[in-house]
């Protein structure tokens, strides 16, 4: 049994627990933390253990950064690790790490760059969490006979009258439920996010008092396997046939404005990087044509869409009898929308937009909310331009 670890005064054992909502007594429980080496996942760590419940912590590989960058030496395969491990020695709980960097590269890395060389903007987080991260760990935690399998994530998970619900998380600068709109019931059900109701602040501040080393660690900005943030550099090497250059043309006139390296370096919305000076007014990336290489371009009226379809889609609990709202980017606000079709279970459907939205992309998620509620999403398979 962990001998427990009282990280504030404020944070007694049963305060601790509580944040688990375990189904027993924490002396007669197993929590499971998935650690990725981070402060978030390290503060769970240290909740868990200081709950007085049994904790194991869990690692998985997941790529290997010098390989990602071309760079000698291991980042999530070292230092990472090494954190994650430094944390479950300090607080006297076992750590595991399990190798899925094949899994990872075929389910998630080799689909990112399949996306982008069909002219989509994919979001592999979001597929990570439905693959190795949700479906993988929970069969790990499981199999280790816990309770829970607790992560990092800032959402929150309340009970509702239909059983467990996803909540936006209290701290909005944190909140991470887009990239969680594909969890299942069954998994939430199993699932913990203890800190969804703390800020971040008070995060750093509960890893300092734990004795935390990664306490003061930066977040990770980028998508992990792309440290550097170049997307097109991983696609173009996995892809090489993404660099195929094309042609700039104006999406309204078919004038012809340029060339360009290859579609993997743009995404409907973008401006930037465009190189066609000169123009009467400021054109942005409005369609992709993958087959022809082609990269077309026009006003920001001509982003404006009334409609997106939406494919694969998830639904968690039962849909609201209340106003929706709907996030079509993962730093966009929800604005609000109609739903037709039978959300969930892969359907399709489509969402209308109560005012044009701009810069909708195919390839990236839409989730829906009921106020603070996720009610789940899908993939942007299309729009409807509006006007």
């Amino acid at each position: 049994m962990n001998a427990p670890a009282i990280l504030s005064p404020a944070l007694d054992r049963d305060s601790a627990a509580a944040l688990f909502d375990l189904p027993r007594m924490a002396s007669e429980c197993r929590i499971v933390v998935a650690m990725s080496g981070g402060v978030d996942s390290s503060v769970v760590a240290a909740l868990a253990a200081a709950s007085g419940a049994e904790t194991i912590g869990i690692t998985l590989q997941l790529y290997d950064y010098g390989a990602a960058t071309g760079r000698k030496g291991a980042c999530c395969a070292g230092d990472d690790i090494r954190d994650a491990r430094n944390v479950a020695d300090n607080l006297g709980f076992a750590h595991y790490v399990f190798d899925h960097e094949s899994a990872f590269r075929e389910d998630v890395v080799e689909r990112f760059a399949d996306e982008y060389l069909a002219g989509r903007t994919p979001v592999p987080c979001i597929r990570c969490n439905m693959g190795p991260k949700f479906t993988d760990l929970l069969a790990m935690a499981r199999e280790l006979g816990a309770d829970c399998l607790a992560t990092g994530h800032y959402v929150r998970r309340t009970i509702g009258a239909a059983g467990p619900e996803l909540h936006r998380a209290i701290d909005p600068a944190r909140d991470q439920s887009y990239f969680l709109y594909g969890t299942t019931e069954a998994q939430l059900d199993f699932l913990r996010f203890p800190l969804g109701g703390l800020e971040k602040p008070e995060v750093r501040r509960l890893a300092a008092a734990a004795g935390l080393r990664n306490a003061a660690k930066p977040d990770s900005q980028d998508i992990c396997f792309v440290p550097d943030g170049n997307y097109a550099g991983i696609v173009e090497k996995l892809r090489p046939e993404g660099a195929r250059p094309g042609a700039v043309v104006h999406a309204r006139t078919g004038a012809t404005l340029g060339t360009h390296k290859g579609v993997i370096h743009f995404t409907v919305g973008q401006r930037r990087g465009l190189d066609i000076g000169g123009q009467p007014e400021p054109l942005y990336v409005v369609g992709i044509d993958a087959g022809t290489a082609e990269v077309r371009v026009g006003p920001k009226t001509m982003l404006a869409v009334s409609a997106a379809r939406l494919i694969e889609t998830n639904r968690i609990g039962p849909l609201a009898n209340e106003p929706l709202t709907a996030k079509v980017r993962s730093l966009s606000k929800p604005v609000p929308v109609t739903l037709e079709g039978a959300l969930g279970d892969g359907a399709p459907v489509t969402i209308r937009f109560a005012a044009p939205e701009y810069g909708v992309a195919p390839g990236q998620a839409a989730v829906l909310y009921a106020g603070d509620r996720v009610i789940g999403g899908g993939w942007i398979e299309g729009t409807e331009r509006a006007g």
